[in-house]
């Protein structure tokens, strides 16, 4: 799916929220104006925001109300993946350097505390405190997410349970509550923006399962990295934890992962075993279901023209290439 099919009816309203985007961010210094724009003309499908505007199609849809809650949740997540990559020392992102590899850590970092900042200063434009306080608790848990991977790099002990518990307060919270929040900002009913955030939070669920896959079956053009960057790193995602646990390939993928560990291997032959086992298929089936579970909740939202495009979005995540 094409990112202007994605957004359909609304591709003229993100295009002004992709320009305002830019604008947000500039002024105060040139230095961290000039490496915040890196980062979001590096590109991005903007999910968080189309999910707002979306959300706000079930109420009193208002641009100039909805792009003060759209414009703030793209930048916190990109105020994310820019931590993210010091974090990892990633080179690229989306292709391109990152904002740490361009310039160095402090600086990224800096940049990464300057777009939350920017995004903070633009959501309290809403006189809204519920929107605030279910912002503020999503960012909370979002840093947490942040220590529990920190805390479980080459953990290849940790469950099931503990990675979606981590994947649910990295990505899938984010997203739900950018459906929520579309929602309460256009004044929808209480029980619409439930089934909104529970239609985002399942989707959410299944776009980092499948860019944990990607990242181990796809190729570096497809998601501007090399291949199994995540297990370099010492991210151990859910394919990997699947792997883990066939015994037939635990004992040798338990080797190779202490020699990434060590910096002894880069990694390619425990994408091998990997992907010679059923861990790729059991994540891709956990994937689906959670699309499932979206889909449930559409069903029971009010029928508008803007069910359509969510639920080609939930397809997209499940079954996209890039």
């Amino acid at each position: 799916m094409k990112r202007m099919q994605m957004f359909g009816l609304l591709s003229k309203d993100m295009d002004r929220i992709e320009q305002e985007l830019y604008r947000i961010v500039e002024g105060g210094d040139d230095l961290l104006t000039e490496t915040s724009l890196h980062l979001l003309k590096a590109g991005g499908k903007r999910l968080r925001p189309v999910f707002v505007l979306m959300g706000g199609k079930f109420g009193q849809y208002d641009l100039e109300k909805l792009k003060r809650v759209a414009i703030p949740l793209e930048l916190i997540h990109s105020a994310s993946l820019v931590h993210d990559d010091v974090i990892d020392d990633a080179e690229l992102r989306r292709g391109e350097p990152t904002v740490k590899a361009k310039w160095d850590d402090k600086i990224a970092m800096y940049t990464g505390d300057y777009i939350y900042a920017k995004a903070l200063v633009m959501i309290a434009e809403l006189e809204n405190p519920r929107i605030h306080q279910i912002l503020s608790k999503a960012m909370v848990e979002m840093s947490i997410g942040e220590m529990e991977q920190i805390r479980d790099f080459f953990n290849s002990e940790q469950s099931v349970r503990h990675y979606l518990r981590r994947i649910r307060r990295k990505t899938a919270l984010l997203i739900a509550i950018s459906c929520q929040l579309g929602a309460l900002a256009a004044d929808a009913p209480a029980e619409t923006a439930r089934l909104l955030y529970n239609y985002g939070y399942n989707v959410g669920m299944a776009f980092q399962i499948r860019d944990d896959l990607l990242d181990l079956s796809g190729t570096e053009k497809q998601i501007g990295k090399p291949p199994g960057s995540d297990m370099r790193q010492g991210n151990i995602t859910l394919p990997v934890i699947y792997s883990l646990e066939d015994e037939r390939l635990r004992a040798r993928l338990l080797e190779e992962l202490a020699r990434v560990r060590e910096g002894a291997s880069d990694g390619a032959r425990a994408v091998d075993l990997i992907l010679s086992g059923d861990g790729i298929a059991r994540a891709e089936a956990l994937s689906t279901r959670y699309i499932d579970k979206a889909l449930h909740a559409l069903e029971q939202l009010p029928h508008n023209r803007m069910k359509r495009n969510l639920r080609e979005i939930a397809f997209f995540v499940t079954g996209r290439a890039y």
